[in-house]
């Protein structure tokens, strides 16, 4: 039974007759005596002693075991003791000798029956109260909504999915609690939150991480020493390069004071650290807007370096914890994050919490845990995909027995798309909450995706280059990302969905920009990266650098599309570079009449200088020559080799 289901029915002890007295002779029992061990009885449970008042029902009882109000107080003190077989059983007993009880009695039953998976007798005890002659409002829409888990959850175990949950073995899971998880994007290191307690009172949450070895299984996990504290650090987030790692860290004591290092704007806030020489740095708190005087925790990174999602709950005077939400972030040009913005009600449904929110390396799916949405019961796990408007789609159950009547969350999936990982406190674990790999249904699955990674240098010294780059989706004539090579080694590594044709453009002041295009079609090795080294050029006369993304129909000198992203990247090259002169260069491979393939070029170089003008570039800094077939760059032996042949380039003539 979950917490937040026990703290609510247990204020509904005030709703009953007799937990407010009900006056003499309206009981359903006329024995004196019986009566008299039930208000005693009503005394112990109104002064906290149940042990006494289960004592005096008892008494009770056996004067009179059709007195129904003995079932129903011995129902509520058993639901209070989270003894829920128990209860359901004293409710039941209240039906048997009460055809009237009160009409709270089939709420509450039925409330305790959906919590342990009984859907059939939940749906007709809610169905029941439904009938009254006057229900309280806020109770009807709580009814209504359990019955809707009920029907979903009844249709949901007659239709089940396949499921084959994995433990992951004793290099992660322990006897204490491992939950919060996050996996590299190679698959290759697994990341977790590890609760075990440091004595009979407190506990204690710190960060692990586990290498997966050469045989498939996972290595003993070890602590991230560099990052934990003796107080509270969990949930952590990757970027997509593993350089930068987003957790939570949480207050005990003074409120905001995470140790005289780290201090925080609320009960829970975001931090992060970078990967440097082998060693993460001393994490620093995200900072406003991010955090903010209430709760943020479970934070999860977009593998375009541009979102950060995590959890929002309203902090409420008695510092409980309501209302949890999925907000986003995204980063500006300058690294700073803006306002968080609250994801659509389709995903934060009214009337509940989500938590454990995931966005897939592929950036179209998101996975969370929500008990708002119609489910069996609690927290279950939801997919939403992200539609054409960039916005997100109605969530979809994972359904039964993913989901069950217990709360399921802690969910992320594989980069592959295909595998999801939760934690789950089920039998046959190695105690308390284990994570489990399972193979998610297929309507449910992700994006494959494979990475991208590659270094930016000196094409004369080899000397690694912090450069700009920029990824094109060539189909969608849109930029997808946009980044930085890393300062001292010229490293980039990004996320990238299969089947897709790439443009990537990389510029450096002093160099010349550098244009490549490549095709992650269905026969890429997704378990090895795609791996592209960018030589950029300086700037010089003479050099000479191909334009790899201006295209061309066969036969054709017309530009297409699919070649604006690249000559306007050029353009804004030569508005930089206000001295350079460049030659446009036009060349074909050797199939074909000479004569045509020459005039061919030459109208293609022309068609490219043309958009430079229309650009706004001056025109007596640009000339244009073909050369047809004369200066290959490789024999035209072969399909590819004439394709590479087939080439538009620019050449520096003057500075």
């Amino acid at each position: 039974m979950k917490p937040f289901l026990l703290t609510f029915l247990a204020s509904l002890y005030l709703l009953t007759a007799f937990a407010q007295g009900v006056p003499p002779g309206k009981y359903t029992s006329m024995d004196e005596k019986a009566v008299k061990h039930f208000e005693n009885a009503l005394k112990s449970f109104r002064a906290g002693d149940n042990k006494g008042a289960l004592e005096e029902l008892d008494k009770a009882e056996k004067k009179d075991p059709n007195f129904s109000e003995v079932y129903e107080l011995r129902a509520d003190i058993f639901m209070d003791a989270h003894q829920i077989d128990k209860s359901i059983e004293q409710y039941h007993k209240v039906f048997e000798h009460n055809p009237r009880p009160h009409w709270e009695t089939f709420y509450r039953c039925g409330t305790l029956e959906l919590g342990i998976g009984k859907y059939d007798d939940a749906k007709a005890h809610l169905e029941k109260y439904l009938s009254a002659p006057y229900v309280d409002p806020d109770m009807e829409l709580l009814a209504r909504k359990n019955l809707i888990n009920c029907n979903f959850s009844i249709e949901a175990m007659k239709h089940p999915v396949e499921f084959k949950p994995v433990n992951l073995g004793p290099g992660i899971n322990t006897k204490a609690h491992e939950y919060f998880g996050a996996i590299t994007v190679d698959g290759k290191r697994f990341m977790f939150t590890r609760n075990y307690r440091t004595d009979n009172v407190h506990s204690q949450e710190d960060l692990f991480y586990s290498d997966l070895s050469d045989s498939g299984t996972w290595k003993l996990a070890q602590p991230f020493n560099e990052i934990n504290t003796p107080l509270n650090e969990g949930a952590p987030a990757l970027s997509a390069n593993g350089k930068i790692m987003f957790f939570a860290a949480c207050s005990e004591g003074a409120e905001g004071d995470y140790g005289p290092t780290r201090r925080g704007y609320g009960s829970c806030d975001l931090f992060y650290s970078f990967l440097s020489g082998g060693h993460w740095s001393k994490p620093e708190n995200v900072g406003a807007p991010v955090n903010t005087g209430n709760w943020e925790s479970q934070p999860s990174f977009s593998s375009d370096g541009k979102s950060l999602y995590f959890i929002r709950g309203l902090k409420s005077k008695d510092h409980s914890i309501h209302d949890k939400a999925i907000y986003v972030s995204t980063l500006n040009a300058n690294g700073e994050f803006s306002v968080p913005v609250r994801l659509n009600d389709k995903i934060n449904a009214p009337g509940g919490n989500v938590e454990s929110v995931f966005i897939h390396p592929d950036n179209m799916t998101l996975y969370f845990s929500s008990n708002a949405l119609p489910g069996l019961g609690g927290l279950d796990i939801f997919v939403s995909k992200r539609q054409p408007d960039g916005d997100w789609g109605t969530p979809v159950n994972l359904g039964y027995p993913i989901n069950t009547c217990s709360d399921e969350n802690s969910i992320l999936a594989d980069p592959n798309g295909k595998i999801a990982y939760f934690a789950s406190e089920r039998p046959g674990g190695y105690g308390g909450l284990d994570f489990y790999s399972f193979e998610l249904p297929p309507n449910t699955q992700a994006e494959k995706i494979t990475y991208f990674k590659g270094k930016v240098y000196d094409a004369v010294t080899k000397k690694p280059l912090e450069a700009s780059f920029e990824l094109i989706d060539l189909g969608a004539q849109k930029s997808i990302y946009t980044s930085l090579s890393e300062r001292g080694t010229g490293e980039f590594f990004l996320t990238l969905t299969s089947n897709m044709n790439y443009a990537l453009n990389v510029s450096k002041p002093g160099y010349l920009f550098y244009s490549g295009n490549f095709s992650l079609n269905s026969a890429t090795d997704k378990s090895k990266p795609y791996i592209m080294d960018v030589p950029l050029q300086p700037i010089d006369t003479g050099k000479v650098e191909p334009l790899k993304n201006v295209f061309f129909d066969t036969d054709k000198f017309e530009l297409r599309p699919e070649s604006k992203a690249e000559l306007d990247k050029l353009v804004s090259f030569l508005k930089t570079n206000k001295l350079l002169k460049i030659q446009l260069r036009g060349h074909t491979d050797d199939i074909g009449d000479k004569k045509k393939n020459l005039l061919l070029s030459q109208n293609r170089a022309k068609a490219v200088l043309e958009y430079l003008v229309s650009g706004g570039i001056e025109k007596e800094r640009l000339s244009s020559k073909g050369f047809g077939d004369t200066m290959p760059v490789v024999k035209n032996d072969s399909p590819e080799h004439r394709q590479e042949n087939r080439r538009t380039e620019y050449k520096i003539i003057g500075k």
